[in-house]
C-alpha cells in the first residue's frame, strides 16, 4: 500500500526543458489543487538525482538524497498510484559522464566514470553507473500497458490549423537501408514457457564455459526470445552503404536508439563510427586506443581526444573529404549524425525527416535527400513503407487526415526495451546457450567474437492485459484495429498464438486484423489519408516509434499526445509527451532566455490525473478541476497561446500564465462546485486585469543569457528567478 504521507498526485522532477518548465507550471498546479484539498508532491527521477541516489557512500550527510525512483517503483504497484511522468533523460554514456562532471564541479565527491575498469573497485563503480544508463526509469515505472492518442482538442486544432509539410515527389532519392540477414530480426528464436523457470546464459568457447548471466527468472507463460547481430555482417553492410550513398549523391545518416537500447545500440553506433573513419582506424588504431578513444562514444568524443594530434586530425579530414556528405545535427556548429549516440534518436529523427519530404540537413546548411541507415531489419520496414507511400501519393494533409491511436505492450519490461541486462558483446567465438535449471537448452546460437547477443521477454499477464485493453478501446471507438504482428517473425508468432484465442473466446476476432509492420504501415496510412481512424496495437518498440511517427505527421509534434498508462494494479501513470528536442530548448533558454518547450502534454496529463483521482478517491472537486483543465487547454489552442520558437515572442512562461487564467476562469464559471467558483472568481479577475503587467514582466528578461545554475542540476533559487520573472503573477498565484 502507499504510505499515508504520499501526496495525492506525484509530479516527477526530471531534466532539461520539461524540468525548466516545471519551475513555472508546478506552483500554479499546486495552488489550484490545494483549493480542492489535493496535495501535489514531487519525486526526483532526473539523471542527476539518480546518480546521487546511487552513490550515497561518496556524499556528505547533507548531500544524500532518497532513491525516489525505487520508491516510485513500489508505488506504481498499488491502486493508489497517481503519477504524472514527464520525459526524463535516457542517458547515453557521454550524457552520463557530463552529468557526473557537473556534479563533481558542484562539490559532490562522485567517482569518475571508469571507461576501462581494471580493479574490482572500478568494476563495481562501472556496474553502478551502468544501471543509470539508457532507459533506466521507464521499465521501473511502467507497471501497465500504454494507451496513447491525440486528445480531441489537440486533433481538432491540428485539422483547423494544419502545419507545414515538406513536399514529396516520386523522384526522391531518400530511402531506408537495412541489413538483409544476420541481424536481430533474422536470427531471432522464441518460445513460450509452460511453467515458471530460471535460466542461465552461457558462452561455450575455446576457453571453456563462461556464465554471462545467471538466475534469470520467468513466470509461467512468459515468451522468451534470443537473437544476435553478426558484427562482421554489420561492418560489411555499413561499408557498402557508405559507398552506395556516395555514388547516389545524397546524405548519409544513421538512425538508432542508443538511449533505450543502452547496450546494443551504442555498440552498433561505434561500428558506424569505425566504418566511417575506417582508413583512420586502420592506420592509427593502436594510437587511438592508447589515447582512450572508444568509438561507441561517438565522433565528438573521438575528436576531443585527438585534437592535439595533427597527423590523426589530417587523416580524419582526408577521410571526411572522401565520404558522402553527412546528415547533420547542427550544420552551423559542425555537429554530425555520428557525433553523439543520443543526438539522433530514431523515433524522433525519422518522423521529422519524413514530415520534411524526405529531406535532411547537410553540412552546407541546406536540405537534401538522405539514405537512412537502420541496421536491424526488425522495424525498419515501417519507415521504408512510409517513405515509399509518400513518394507514390505525396505528402499527408493534416487538415483532413484521420488519426492513429496506439495501444502498446510495455508492462513489466516487455520485449526488446527490457533486454539490457541480457545483452552482451561476445568476447570469443563459441555458442551462446540459454539453459533452464533442469538442463534444457531453451535457445542457442553459434556466434563470433564481437557479435551482439541479446534475450528479451514478455510476461503472460501483461500480454493478456494488452489484448483486453485493445478490446476495450475498439469497443469504445469502433475504429479499425490492427495488431502489428508478423507471423514470420519468431517472437510475433508466439504472441499471435496468445492473441487469437483471447479474441475468439471473447467473440471479437472479426473486429481485429493482424498484419506485419510493413503491411500495417500502409494500411494505416491509407486509412488516415481517407480521413478515417485506426488503432495500432503494437509491441514495446513499435509503441515508441509509432507514437512519434503518426503524431509528428498529424500534429507536427508528439509532445502533445495524451499518454495514459493503466497500471495493472489499478493505479494511473500519466505521461506527458516526448523530450527529444529538449536539449535545443535548454540551449536557447541559456543563450536568449526564451523557452519554447510546449507544456500542452502536461496540461493533457493533468486533466486525466485529476479525473482519475476523482474516480479512485471519490473527490468530486478533483473532477471539477480536471474538467476545467480541459477547458483551459482548449483555450490555449483556440487563442493560439502556445509558445513561439523565436526570442522576443511569447514563450513557455506566457503559455502558463494563459493556462492559469483560462483554468481560473473555467472554475469561476462552473456551477458544479460553488466553493471553487467563489475561490477562483477573484483569481480569474486579477489575472485578467493584470494581463498587460504580467506579459510585460514575462517579456522583459528575454534576449539576454539566463543562468539556471547548471544543466543537469539547476540551482532552485536561480531557476525560480529565471522561470518566474513576473512578480505580479507570482503574487496572484502565491
Amino acid at each position: 500500500m502507499a504510505d499515508s504521507n504520499t501526496p495525492d498526485i506525484i509530479y516527477t522532477k526530471v531534466d532539461e526543458a520539461p524540468e525548466l518548465a516545471s519551475a513555472s507550471l508546478l506552483p500554479i498546479i499546486q495552488r489550484f489543487a490545494k483549493a480542492a484539498g489535493i496535495s501535489v508532491g514531487t519525486k526526483d527521477i532526473s539523471l542527476a538525482g539518480r546518480i546521487l541516489a546511487t552513490f550515497p557512500e561518496h556524499l556528505k550527510d547533507d548531500q544524500r538524497i532518497a532513491d525516489d525512483l525505487a520508491e516510485l517503483g513500489e508505488l506504481v504497484k498499488t491502486p493508489e498510484a497517481n503519477v504524472i511522468k514527464l520525459p526524463n533523460i535516457s542517458a547515453s554514456e557521454p550524457q552520463l559522464v557530463a552529468a557526473v562532471k557537473e556534479l563533481q564541479d558542484k562539490g559532490f565527491a562522485l567517482p569518475d566514470y571508469p571507461y576501462a575498469p581494471e580493479t574490482d573497485e572500478e568494476k563495481a563503480v562501472r556496474a553502478k553507473y551502468d544501471t543509470i544508463k539508457g532507459s533506466a526509469v521507464n521499465p521501473v515505472l511502467r507497471e501497465g500497458n500504454s494507451d496513447r492518442r491525440a486528445a480531441s482538442a489537440v486533433k481538432n486544432y491540428a485539422q483547423a490549423n494544419p502545419h507545414r509539410m515538406g513536399e514529396w515527389t516520386s523522384e526522391s532519392k531518400t530511402r531506408v537501408a537495412s541489413m538483409e540477414g544476420n541481424d536481430f530480426r533474422s536470427n531471432e528464436v522464441s518460445a513460450t514457457l509452460e511453467g515458471a523457470a530460471t535460466a542461465k546464459i552461457v558462452l561455450e568457447g575455446a576457453s571453456g564455459e563462461t556464465v554471462l548471466k545467471d538466475g534469470v527468472s520467468y513466470p509461467a507463460g512468459t515468451v522468451v526470445d534470443a537473437t544476435f547481430m553478426s558484427a562482421s555482417a554489420l561492418d560489411d553492410f555499413l561499408a557498402a552503404e557508405i559507398e552506395k550513398t556516395k555514388a547516389e549523391g545524397v546524405l548519409f545518416s544513421l538512425h538508432m536508439k542508443a538511449t533505450m537500447m543502452k547496450v546494443s545500440d551504442p555498440i552498433i553506433f561505434g561500428h558506424a563510427v569505425k566504418a566511417w573513419l575506417a582508413p583512420v582506424f586502420e592506420k592509427f588504431g593502436d594510437k587511438l586506443e592508447a589515447l582512450g578513444v572508444n568509438p561507441n562514444g561517438g565522433m565528438g568524443a573521438l575528436l576531443d581526444k585527438v585534437k592535439d594530434e595533427p597527423e590523426i586530425m589530417a587523416a580524419i579530414e582526408e577521410c571526411r573529404a572522401a565520404r558522402p556528405p553527412m546528415y547533420m545535427v547542427n550544420s552551423d556548429k559542425g555537429i554530425t549524425n555520428l557525433h553523439v549516440p543520443s543526438d539522433v534518436i530514431i523515433d524522433a529523427s525519422m518522423p521529422a525527416l519524413i514530415r520534411a519530404g524526405g529531406k535532411g540537413w547537410g553540412p552546407d546548411g541546406k536540405e537534401h535527400d538522405t539514405v537512412c541507415v537502420i541496421p536491424d531489419n526488425s522495424y525498419a520496414p515501417v519507415y521504408d513503407e512510409a517513405i515509399e507511400f509518400f513518394k507514390a501519393n505525396g505528402k499527408l494533409n493534416p487538415a483532413t487526415a484521420g488519426t492513429v491511436q496506439n495501444l502498446g505492450l510495455m508492462a513489466q519490461k516487455a520485449e526488446e526495451y527490457g533486454s539490457h541486462p541480457t545483452t552482451f558483446e561476445i568476447p570469443e567465438d563459441g555458442v551462446v546457450k540459454m539453459v533452464l535449471e533442469d538442463g534444457t537448452v531453451l535457445h542457442e546460437h553459434a556466434v563470433k567474437k564481437g557479435d551482439i547477443w541479446r534475450s528479451a521477454s514478455a510476461r503472460k499477464a501483461p500480454i493478456e492485459d494488452w489484448v483486453n485493453l485493445a478490446i476495450e478501446r475498439q469497443r469504445a471507438t469502433g475504429y479499425r484495429s490492427i495488431f502489428w504482428l508478423d507471423e514470420n517473425r519468431a517472437h510475433d508468432a508466439q504472441l499471435i498464438a496468445i492473441v487469437k484465442p483471447i479474441l475468439e473466446a471473447k467473440g471479437v476476432a472479426d473486429k481485429f486484423e493482424i498484419m506485419a509492420p510493413r503491411e500495417a504501415t500502409r494500411a494505416s496510412l491509407e486509412t488516415i489519408t481517407r480521413g478515417e481512424n485506426t488503432i495500432a496495437i503494437t509491441g514495446n518498440v513499435l509503441r515508441d516509434y509509432l507514437t512519434d511517427l503518426f503524431p509528428i505527421l498529424e500534429l507536427a509534434t508528439s509532445a502533445k499526445m495524451l499518454s495514459i498508462v493503466k497500471l495493472m494494479q489499478g493505479g494511473g501513470l500519466f505521461e506527458t509527451g516526448a523530450g527529444g528536442s529538449a536539449p535545443k530548448h535548454v540551449q536557447q533558454l541559456h543563450e536568449e532566455n526564451h523557452l519554447r518547450w510546449d507544456s500542452l502534454g502536461e496540461f493533457c496529463a493533468l486533466g486525466e490525473s485529476f479525473r482519475f483521482l476523482a474516480d479512485v478517491k471519490g473527490n468530486a472537486k478533483a473532477k471539477v478541476l480536471g474538467d476545467a483543465v480541459d477547458a483551459a487547454t482548449q483555450g490555449i489552442l483556440d487563442h493560439d497561446r502556445s509558445p513561439s520558437r523565436k526570442v522576443g515572442e511569447p514563450d513557455n512562461r506566457d503559455s502558463h500564465y494563459w493556462f492559469a487564467r483560462y483554468w481560473a476562469e473555467a472554475l469561476a464559471a462552473q456551477s458544479a462546485d460553488a466553493e471553487l467558483a467563489e475561490e477562483f472568481a477573484p483569481i480569474a479577475k486579477a489575472l485578467a486585469e493584470g494581463e498587460a503587467q504580467i506579459t510585460g514582466e514575462l517579456a522583459a528578461p528575454q534576449g539576454s543569457p539566463a543562468d539556471t545554475g547548471g544543466y543537469y542540476m539547476n540551482e532552485p533559487g536561480k531557476l525560480a528567478t529565471v522561470m518566474r520573472p513576473s512578480e505580479t503573477l507570482n503574487a496572484i498565484i502565491g
